[in-house]
């Protein structure tokens, strides 16, 4: 019994902790795709707004949110 409830909080974890290793490798994407973005001013800004915001809720433990608004960006950028 122990054992199965053991079992079943690390599946619980270990998916939240892999997402918030993604944030940072998304932000580096993101990041690496600016520079040579072809993007409209206003897409420009909404990816550095998306990008800013997807590293504050990263920041702040909300890395669902954090993959959402990363998500958006690099759906912008086409990446």
């Amino acid at each position: 019994m122990l054992r199965s409830i053991s079992l079943a909080i690390l599946l619980t974890i270990a998916p939240a902790s892999a997402f918030a290793n993604s944030c940072p490798t998304q932000m580096a994407a993101i990041d690496a795709a600016l520079p040579t973005a072809s993007l409209s001013e206003a897409d420009m800004a909404k990816v550095k707004e998306l990008r800013q915001q997807g590293e504050d809720l990263h920041n702040s433990g909300d890395h669902a949110g954090s993959e959402a608004a990363l998500g958006e960006a690099k759906q912008i950028l086409g990446i």
